[in-house]
Order: C-alpha cells, then sequence, then structure tokens
C-alpha cells in the first residue's frame, strides 16, 4: 500500500478522534489476538475493560464505532459466535422496540413538554425543590411507566430549555445559531452558559438517579424484575411487599441525599439558575404564549390527551411499550399534521444509534455468558454460609452490575439460585431472600457506571451529554454519593430485614 494512502486510511479511522485515542484502540485489538492465544477468560475480562473505556471516552469518539470493532473481533477470535449474540439481541428485544418507537414518540411532544417544564422552571425558584421534585418525579413513573421512556422525557426537556438559551446567546453575537458550537456565543454570555449547563446536570442526573429509585420497588420497574418475580411466582402486590422494607428506605435516603447535595454544593450539584437565563426563559415564554395561534393551542391540548393515554397504557401494561410507542407516535403525527417522510425521520435520529450501540453492548454480554466470566464468584457465593449469602449476593450483583449490564446480571444469578431450589440445595424461605437481594443488588449500586443500567448508558451517549458536558467521568463522579449512600441502606435492608 503507498504510504500516502496508508495516511489516509490512519487519518479517516476514528475520524476526528484524539491520535493517542486511535492507537489506543489498535492497540486493544491486537492484545485481544495475544491474550485469546493464551486464555479466553482472560481476555474477556480485558474485552469488558476495553468496552467500558470506549464508553468512558464517549465524548471524543461515539462508542458504536471502536466498541463495534471490539465486538466484531470477539466474534471472529471466537469469544463468543453470532448465534449467541442474535440470542441475547432476541432475549432483549423489548428493549430494542421500546427505543426504536418510545423516544420516537416523545420527540413528538416536546412542544408540550417545553411548555409544562418551563412554567414549572419559572414559577420554582428554589433549586432544592426543583431538584427534589425531578427525582421523586422520575421516581414515581419509572415505578409504574419506564426508565428509559422517563430518561428520553428529562433529555428533551433539557435539550428544549438549552437550545432557548443558546439561541437567545448566540443571536446577541450576530452569528448563526447552532447550539453544539460554543464559538457562536460571546464572553457576556459564556459564563451564563457554563452555569446554566451546570445547572442542567445537577437537574438531570438527580432525575436520572430517581429512575432507579423508582425502578427497584416494583415487578414493571426494571427488565430484570419482571424475571426475578416470574422465578418467584410473585404478582405485583407481592412484588412490591417483598422489596419494600429495601426500596422505601433507600427512596427515603435518595430523597435526603438529594437535598444534602443541593445543600452543600459538592459533587457537582448546587448550582442554580441563574437570573439572566430565567429572564431568557420567561422572555421565551411571554413571547410563546403571544404569538400562539388557536391552531398551536390544539396541538398542545392534542399532545396533552395523547400523553395520558400514554401515562395509562403504561401504567395498565396494554401491550409492549415500544408498541405503545409506534402508537404514540401514529397518533401525534396524524392529528398534528405531520406527514412527510423526512419529518418524521428526525424522531429516530436520537434513539437508532444508541440502539445500534446496545446490540454492539449485548455481544459483549454473550462474551460473558459463553466464556462463564461471572461462574466463579456465582459458585463462590453459593457456597457461603446461608446466614450471609443474601448479604454476599447483594455485594455480588452490585459490583458485577456496575460494570456490566444489571439485566445479565439478574439473569445469570436468579437462574442459579432457582437452579439450586428445584434441586433442593435451599429452602423456598431462603430462595425468596436470595431474590431479593439479586433485585436490589442489581438496582441500586449500579448508578455507579453508565454500564450499569441501559437509561444511564443512553444518557450518556445522548445528544444532550454533549451539550451540558456530562462526561462518563463526570456521570460517575456526579452518582458516586448516591451509589455509597443507596449501597449502604440497600445492604443494611438486606441483612436487617431479611
Amino acid at each position: 500500500m503507498q504510504p500516502s494512502m496508508t495516511r489516509s486510511l490512519w487519518h479517516n479511522f476514528l475520524g476526528q478522534a484524539p491520535l493517542w485515542y486511535k492507537k489506543a484502540i489498535v492497540f486493544c485489538l491486537v492484545i485481544n489476538i495475544v491474550l485469546v492465544q493464551i486464555d479466553p477468560f482472560i481476555a474477556g475480562w480485558v474485552l469488558i475493560a476495553e468496552f467500558i473505556f470506549t464508553l468512558a471516552m464517549a465524548l471524543k469518539c461515539y462508542p458504536l464505532q471502536p466498541g463495534g470493532l471490539l465486538a466484531i473481533q470477539a466474534v471472529v477470535l471466537g469469544l463468543t459466535d453470532s448465534h449467541m449474540v442474535f440470542d441475547e439481541v432476541q432475549a432483549n428485544f423489548k428493549v430494542i422496540l421500546l427505543l426504536m418507537f418510545m423516544v420516537a414518540g416523545i420527540y413528538f411532544m416536546k412542544d408540550l413538554l417545553l411548555f409544562v417544564f418551563t412554567k414549572l422552571l419559572i414559577k420554582v425558584r428554589s433549586k432544592t425543590a426543583l431538584s427534589l421534585m425531578f427525582s421523586l418525579v422520575a421516581a414515581i413513573l419509572s415505578a409504574f411507566l419506564d426508565a428509559l421512556t422517563v430518561t428520553a422525557v428529562l433529555i428533551s426537556v433539557a435539550v428544549g430549555f438549552y437550545s432557548v438559551y443558546h439561541s437567545f446567546a448566540s443571536n446577541a453575537n450576530n452569528v448563526k445559531h447552532d447550539h453544539t458550537c460554543d464559538s457562536n456565543v460571546n464572553d457576556l454570555h459564556r459564563n451564563d452558559l457554563d452555569a446554566f449547563r451546570a445547572f442542567l446536570r445537577s437537574l438531570i442526573m438527580h432525575g436520572a438517579v430517581g429512575t432507579a429509585l423508582g425502578g427497584v420497588a416494583t415487578l414493571v420497574g426494571e427488565p430484570q424484575n419482571l424475571l426475578i418475580a416470574e422465578k418467584a411466582d410473585w404478582n405485583f402486590i407481592e412484588f412490591y411487599i417483598q422489596m419494600a422494607p429495601i426500596s422505601l428506605p433507600a427512596l427515603f435516603a435518595g430523597l435526603i441525599t438529594c437535598v444534602v447535595l443541593e445543600k452543600t454544593k459538592i459533587f457537582g450539584y448546587g448550582a442554580k439558575l441563574p437570573e439572566a437565563v430565567r429572564d431568557i426563559l420567561v422572555d421565551f415564554d411571554k413571547k410563546e404564549s403571544a404569538k400562539r395561534t388557536k391552531s398551536d393551542a390544539t396541538k398542545l391540548i392534542i399532545q396533552g390527551v395523547i400523553a395520558l393515554v400514554l401515562c395509562v397504557s403504561l401504567a395498565l401494561h396494554l401491550a409492549e411499550v415500544g408498541l405503545i410507542g409506534l402508537m404514540i407516535i401514529v397518533l401525534l403525527t396524524a392529528f398534528n399534521g405531520i406527514i412527510e417522510e423526512h419529518q418524521i425521520g428526525h424522531a429516530f435520529e436520537e434513539a437508532l444509534p444508541f440502539t445500534a450501540l446496545l446490540v454492539v453492548f449485548f455481544t459483549i454480554v454473550a462474551v460473558i455468558h459463553e466464556q462463564h466470566l461471572f461462574e466463579p464468584i456465582t459458585q463462590l457465593v453459593l457456597s457461603l454460609d446461608t446466614n450471609i449469602q443474601g448479604s454476599m449476593f447483594f455485594v455480588a450483583n452490585a459490583v458485577l452490575s456496575m460494570i456490566s449490564d444489571n439485566v445479565f446480571v439478574a439473569t445469570v444469578y436468579i437462574n442459579e439460585v432457582k437452579a439450586a431450589l428445584d434441586q433442593g440445595t435451599i429452602t423456598r424461605e431462603h430462595f425468596e431472600v436470595l431474590a431479593v437481594a439479586i433485585n436490589a443488588g442489581t438496582n441500586l449500586p449500579s448508578v455507579a457506571t453508565p454500564n450499569g443500567q441501559a437509561a444511564f448508558l443512553f444518557l450518556l451517549t445522548s445528544a444532550l451529554a454533549p451539550l451540558i458536558r456530562l462526561s462518563y467521568g463526570k456521570m460517575v463522579w456526579m452518582a458516586l454519593p448516591y451509589t455509597v449512600v443507596l449501597s449502604i441502606v440497600g445492604m443494611t435492608c438486606v441483612i436487617a430485614f431479611y
């Protein structure tokens, strides 16, 4: 190959990503070839670390490309195979449907969301009260709806707020508005923009953690809850009662943590809405109200009615979440006059890249399954004294959920425990204790990293993250106090009540 072509190939590889990052990915690919020859088990764990690295560098390069290269290599090297990957994708098809259609459905509701939350942001001047509201509402909605849907709403609202202010700051500098580019913002507004970013970051993180606080409580809160309930033969009420000794203290502790973080202004919290930004939002609200036509008002009413249909459909579980999302897309577009293909296409731009990334992630999960990476830990915990197995299962699930998908971790452990019950190794009572510990361990401490929960990973890779400078490291840092508190509370409750 000619030198000029080699340079062009290297230049095109991962585009504008930093040179050191390109070299790091190439090194990962090379070292995997060596390690798989030595020990596939070690190679599997190294692959997990490498994939986490690509997530951590999400603001430098979207993880789909480098993570995808690692996933392809894993299949080629025999760490897993395409059939196993397909099985993982098929097992998580409900999540994929949700991302494809529900997130797009929320896009067509953005006018209503911006209208409602702008009113709240203007009326509620206390940052602590606002943060509590975001966290509590996210928890309640996640308990009965879906964490990804709630996260999509939070993202849509935050992007709307950010775009309003950034548009003003850009126009004040007499340049074309591009909310992804800070060069459009003059120095007069840059400090306010940075403060506004910090304000939105803290609100979004409070809301994201709130989805975990609610998600642990009910059978429908998280995907693994349904699986655990099925294995334990619990209905909705039984599941709630079994989890209440953990979920209610965790919710209380989470809300207290929210208040403490806002009052102490540590770990990146406590930033208030700048008065200049508030004035702009107030002015925006007045202008929007003044120019709102009967047609616009009708659209808001329609979106409100369909939002009610959405909540009822999700709460009663009339269909799979993704199918309900498709219904919402049809209703919103039909009654709001959106009939052109390219208008509809914009709604899918946010979710489909993440959907592709999630399939890549399922390849890594397939490697975990194929190479039995978690099996030594499972066997070790099951070999311990039954009096401490509950707390140890909580710890094991907590640690593994921080580096892997909490749904997969819960699946592995509940299947192992159910097998032990069927074999008569443990009693029914002890099985229920372990099931509660598994559910709590995979839901609460998994807020530590974006790897643990799909909602957190979705937030990290969304269009909002770079706008408010929410990196992998920043998410981990801001989630740390919640991780510590929820882990301690969860562990204490498992020991005390089970």
